[in-house]
């Protein structure tokens, strides 16, 4: 049976680069389970809200994979704006769906999430949710998010027919802090290519973009509050050898990140790390797997992560992470074994865990084979194959959950 599934994605492309401003792993997520859904016989529609006058107005990225670019509001409208448009998003869908039916629809983020559960009952169609990020996990690590956004989230959950978590953590957020029925969660982790994201000669990787010997720290990601770039930095400045440098590859991100930056500059400035800290712009998705490699340990000191590609992705690199324990990241990071995790946001616990790595080439041999050896766990073959099923099964059934 050919499934045909609407994939809503209002505030994220997967033809946009991830790193900076908006972008970030969730557009490598589209992109990338999008792409094996229709390698495993899923056609799909990717619903994504016009941000440039200059693009098409359907994309045909492969074979079954189109993104269908959606005139709703100005082109230039911030993330914190769109809420605003979410209806007329929702009619214009609905309108492409009167003729271009599908067959299931998948909401990724809260602000989808909405345009999924207003499309769901007059189009007679099941509702498959993925979140991401949720307001009230973010707000536990203090960073409040409008009460709009959880009143529609719980909406969302209620209505939704199967809710994908990208890990244990997730599924058991989802229960405790929005009252989700547990038969309608279906644990889905994310993937990683590994025919790109793969162990490989540090020396030549450092050749290639240009760096010098010497222990090097790597943060991916967008420059925002939330990702605790200050950590990084901070536990950079406790580690006794002068040669360490840390690597920033990413942009500012979001109405903080511009401040962000800043405070980060000041913040090298005034620890005297001016010559250790490098700043990479955003880099195509592929290219990342070269600064992977040519790092000795990746930080991850986020406040939240629903799951942390960036983490699997060193790991299947054979880089050893320490991370923050939070979300996905408890799942992906095994303490000890693939790199470190860390409870408390303290620079030098931080600090302490990287030497480790750093000053035992051993160990940290064998921190990033058991990584690599461990990512291989995450295809993401394996993600489409269980959502093709999830799909299915809800489309046989013929029976959404009403709300």
């Amino acid at each position: 049976m050919t499934l045909r599934a609407g994939i809503i994605s209002l505030h994220t492309s997967p033809l946009t680069q991830a790193g900076s401003g908006d972008s970030g792993g969730m557009n490598v997520y589209i992109r990338e389970f999008v792409s094996s859904l229709t390698q495993a016989g899923v056609q799909c529609d990717v619903f994504v809200r016009r941000w440039s006058d200059e693009l098409d107005p359907v994309v045909e990225v492969e074979p079954g994979f189109r993104v269908v670019h959606v005139p709703a509001g100005p082109v230039d409208m911030s993330k914190e704006e769109l809420p605003a448009i979410v209806d007329e998003f929702t009619d214009w869908v609905r309108n492409w769906l009167e003729q271009h039916p599908v067959d299931v629809l998948h909401a990724n983020y809260w602000l989808s999430g909405v345009v999924g559960h207003q499309l769901k009952h007059p189009m007679a169609l099941p509702l498959v949710t993925t979140f991401h990020t949720l307001a009230r996990v973010k707000a536990e690590m203090g960073d409040r998010e409008p009460q709009r956004r959880v009143d529609a989230e719980v909406h969302v959950v209620g209505c939704s027919d199967v809710l994908v978590a990208n890990a244990a953590e997730e599924r058991r957020q989802l229960i405790e802090l929005y009252g989700a029925d547990p038969d309608r969660i279906e644990i889905i982790a994310p993937g990683v290519d590994r025919a790109l994201f793969r162990p490989g000669s540090k020396a030549g990787a450092r050749e290639a973009i240009d760096i010098e010997d010497g222990p090097l720290l790597l943060f991916v990601g967008r420059i925002q509050p939330l990702k605790g770039v200050d950590i990084a930095v901070q536990a950079l400045a406790e580690l006794p050898d002068p040669r360490t440098r840390l690597m920033i590859v990413g942009g500012a991100s979001g109405l903080e990140g511009s401040d962000e930056v800043m405070r980060i500059e000041a913040l090298i400035e005034n620890l005297g790390l001016s010559d250790r800290v490098l700043f990479v712009p955003p880099q195509p998705h592929y290219a990342l797997s070269t600064y992977y490699r040519a790092a000795d340990v990746v930080v991850m000191p986020s406040r939240s992560e629903s799951f942390g590609l960036v983490a699997l992705e060193a790991a299947a690199c054979g880089r050893p992470v320490v991370a923050a324990a939070v979300g996905g990241l408890r799942t992906l990071v095994d303490d000890g074994v693939t790199g470190y995790l860390l409870e408390e946001r303290d620079p030098t616990a931080y600090a302490d865990r990287i030497a480790r790595i750093l000053e035992d080439p051993v160990h940290a041999a064998e921190l990033g084979a058991a990584a690599a050896m461990a990512a291989g766990r995450y295809p993401w073959s394996g993600l489409a194959g269980r959502l093709r099923r999830v799909y299915l099964d809800l489309v046989e059934a013929r029976s959404p959950v009403q709300c």
